[in-house]
């Protein structure tokens, strides 16, 4: 499939492709003395990307600095519109010395992150520069060189240590900048597979960290009282965002075996009804499995319509402590979110805390667990 992002709005591509356009272009003004306006780059789908290049310059004769400015087309995507800095560097391989060194190297500069913690797809110490589009930058461009030429390609990001702030990164000890990525080079709009997928190195860094119950929860408020509860450190909580089903299959993958579902009650009681995407859009059923176990002990037809038809999660809280009969609902409620858990991911054992926005603890499976 030939993507001609001139012309294309739908489709966007990623940080790894616009890196490789920049080092496709230096290289070949380099090789060529032409400035290219934009570059056609093969990815290993056999897919043509048509990537425009924003600027390049000269900086001496055997260096180029490209602009490179990302696109995600109708992708809700943080980097949508930053610029990708990538310098490239043509030498001669003289002597043993340079013959060791890698024919094309590729390295970060301000604003790529470093890789801090075991777990990754990259060692520590190294740029948060994703093998793909590693891949992608060295295919595209070797070709262009001839046998005794040398390659130094360095990305930067120079907004990037202000974005890394609003990414998982500081979580995954990727520090100072964002990370360079992608698979295929195409972002495709509202898909959610980039997020989803960004979600997973949580899991590898916990194993690498050698915990044996991981913590997942939906986001920052189980994050928070995580840490409190049980003095918790950042690597062992997974937060799956709204995204339970994906990242359970993960986990289960990589051969997770313990899991606490923890988590606030308008996230976790959808569990208990198979809603395994827990975001408002796609499914939300609430008010009526909180209505459902409550009806075990309340007998009050009006109390229920009530719950029923209640605006909020904690409306309906303030009527069961009414009625006395929070611990009980919420309890069952734990209970099934498990049993569902371990029908669904045999092999994993799992236990549940629902708390409310505060961290008290509504319901909990073991009970005798906690």
């Amino acid at each position: 499939m030939i993507y001609d992002f001139r012309k294309e709005k739908k489709f966007g591509y990623t940080t790894g492709s616009c890196a490789a356009a920049g080092a496709y272009c230096g290289v070949y003004y380099l090789k060529k003395g032409i400035k290219l306006d934009y570059v056609q780059l093969g990815n290993d789908k056999g897919d043509k990307l048509i990537i425009p290049i924003e600027n390049l310059e000269i900086k001496e004769k055997n260096k180029t600095i490209a602009t490179v400015k990302k696109f995600a087309g109708e992708d809700i995507d943080i980097t949508n519109g930053i610029d990708i800095i990538v310098e490239v560097e043509l030498l001669k391989i003289n002597g043993k010395d340079e013959s060791n060194k890698p024919k094309v190297e590729i390295i970060g500069g301000d604003g790529v992150g470093i890789i801090t913690k075991d777990g990754l797809q990259i060692k520590k110490g190294d740029y948060a520069i994703n093998p793909k589009p590693r891949e992608l930058i060295i295919n595209n461009i070797i070709n262009l060189l001839d046998e005794n030429d040398r390659v130094i390609v360095k990305i930067s990001v120079p907004k990037g240590r202000e974005l890394a702030k609003k990414t998982l990164n500081p979580k995954l000890g990727i520090v100072g900048g964002i990370s360079i990525l992608g698979t295929t080079g195409v972002v495709r709009p509202m898909s959610n597979d980039a997020y989803k997928e960004s979600l997973v190195p949580q899991i590898d860094v916990a194993l690498a960290n050698n915990y044996k119950r991981l913590i997942f929860t939906p986001g920052n408020i189980g994050t928070k009282y995580a840490k409190k509860m049980f003095n918790a450190p950042d690597d062992q909580i997974i937060e799956v965002s709204n995204f339970w089903d994906f990242m359970l299959d993960k986990a289960l993958e990589k051969g997770v075996k313990d899991i606490l579902i923890f988590g606030h009650s308008g996230k976790i009681i959808k569990l208990a009804a198979g809603i395994y995407n827990t975001h408002s859009k796609v499914a939300d059923g609430r008010n009526e499995v909180l209505t459902a176990y409550s009806s075990l002990h309340i007998e009050d037809k009006e109390v229920l319509k009530n719950m029923l038809y209640a605006n909020t999660t904690e409306e309906i809280i303030e009527i069961l402590k009414k009625e006395g009969v929070l611990t009980e609902v919420f309890n069952a409620i734990a209970n099934r979110v498990i049993e569902r858990a371990r029908n669904r991911w045999d092999g994993i054992n799992f236990s549940c805390i629902i708390i409310d926005m505060k961290g008290n603890i509504l319901g909990k499976y073991p009970q005798d667990e906690f």
